[in-house]
């Protein structure tokens, strides 16, 4: 059903009716209508065969959007936020959610890249989190592990990267409150 209310799916079937009643308006010999419906109707039609088959749908949302929206919505959880909004949206001309954030990282395959499945929104004793499940099978657990530290660093200030490997074609990827505050060097 969402795939159904896309916007490529919106462009591509106004297009059609446009197409459509455009050429039924030419062959009843109706030409105020059937011009201007034809010359709009194809290049739209165009447009939005062209959106869907670059189209990246979001990724599934295992929590209520309204759930946790008090907690999501404090602002030492904006960076959290962010990524949640990003991957929850309708995405052009990617390949995967969040492309270049793994290509910076170094956890991208350019044949077979990660692919961001669901994510969930958490709350623990840490705070406000975010659990994403990737299906990864290009990308070896331990090169993910490597990376840990600087996971939760690269997605924002103070947030912690947990990792886990429900299967061997799936990584789950949580990312919390660091619980620690960072030290400081005495003067």
């Amino acid at each position: 059903m969402q795939a159904l209310f896309s916007p490529g799916s919106l462009i591509t079937v106004a297009g059609a009716v446009l197409t459509v009643i455009g050429s039924i308006a030419y062959l009843t010999d109706s030409p105020n209508l059937s011009l201007p419906a034809i010359f709009y109707g194809i290049p739209v039609l165009l447009g939005g065969l062209a959106l869907k088959s670059a189209e990246l749908p979001p990724a599934r949302r295992l929590t209520e959007p309204t759930l946790l929206r008090p907690l999501r919505d404090l602002p030492e959880n904006e960076s959290l936020r962010k990524v949640l909004e990003d991957v929850s949206r309708w995405r052009y001309g990617q390949k995967a959610h969040l492309e270049s954030s793994l290509e910076a990282l170094k956890l991208w395959d350019e044949d077979r890249p990660p692919q961001l499945e669901s994510i969930e929104e958490i709350q623990q004793d840490s705070g406000y989190g975010l659990r994403l499940l990737f299906s990864c099978q290009a990308v070896p657990f331990q090169r993910w592990q490597d990376r840990q530290d600087r996971l939760g660093r690269f997605f924002g200030p103070g947030l912690m990267a947990e990792l886990s490997q429900p299967d061997s074609a799936h990584l789950l990827l949580t990312l919390l409150p660091n619980a620690t505050p960072p030290t400081t060097a005495a003067p």
